[in-house]
């Protein structure tokens, strides 16, 4: 995995968000991106990524693109590609983007299978300083729990960064804008970003749907590459 930079923020906070369930980590990246006025600096690439890419305005979008928000010196990481057998070889791309920007702090955004019907958040950190910080708004720590992913495979090089979780649970395999939200307050509550918080589920339920549209151009266009691939071989 290659890490392509055009510049280089000194020590800034890195958010993280993969699709998984309810795709809550895409929506609140994509919201971030939008609010904050974060720029692209570069991207991630790596050739066991899918050969798909979303166009919008006119742009190409890196399926794993790296923008920055200057005023918060805040770098997001915003992915829209199914990252599934890469978790490894991701998280040893964020490890070596943080040393090489000496990097504060990794948040990483993640929703899980919701027990009740209610919204639920919770954050994981071994940091003495962030868990002060999510006290004092009350927050609920993670004691009991199960996380894959990319999260999973950060949470076990926590002694190599500083590393805190974000969790929303989620009751649908459907982009969660909901859910989305509670995160992106969570969210300005622990960074001070000053997000608006009165369009806050209706721009959420925006880009869940303008991101569902990503997944089924690109579920539409996997189809056809497999269908192509049967018909070379019958």
């Amino acid at each position: 995995m290659e890490i392509k930079l055009t510049t280089k923020p000194k020590s800034p906070i890195i958010i993280e968000g993969f699709p998984g369930l309810g795709l809550i980590g895409t929506i609140v990246t994509e919201y971030l991106i939008k609010h904050l006025g974060a720029k692209p600096i570069g991207y991630i690439s790596s050739t066991n990524i899918p050969p798909m890419v979303a166009i919008h305005e006119s742009r190409v979008v890196q399926p794993l693109e790296i923008f920055y928000a200057k005023n918060k010196n805040l770098i997001i990481l915003h992915a829209l590609t199914d990252v599934r057998g890469m978790e490894w070889e991701i998280s040893e791309a964020l490890s070596q983007l943080c040393k090489t920007l000496k990097v504060k702090e990794v948040v990483s955004i993640e929703g899980i299978l919701g027990q009740s019907q209610e919204i639920n958040l919770f954050y994981y950190t071994g940091n003495a300083k962030a868990q002060s910080k999510f006290n004092k708004f009350k927050a609920t720590e993670l004691k009991e729990g199960i996380v894959t992913g990319v999260t999973a495979a950060m949470l076990l090089k926590t002694k190599e960064l500083n590393f805190t979780g974000i969790f929303a649970e989620t009751h649908s395999k459907m982009p969660d804008s909901k859910a989305s939200a509670k995160i992106i307050e969570m969210l300005d509550n622990y960074l001070s970003l000053g997000v608006d918080y009165k369009p806050l589920e209706q721009a959420a339920a925006d880009f869940e749907k303008q991101l569902q549209g990503y997944v089924d151009k690109m579920k539409d266009a996997s189809k056809k590459t497999e269908d192509k691939a049967a018909n070379y071989v019958g």
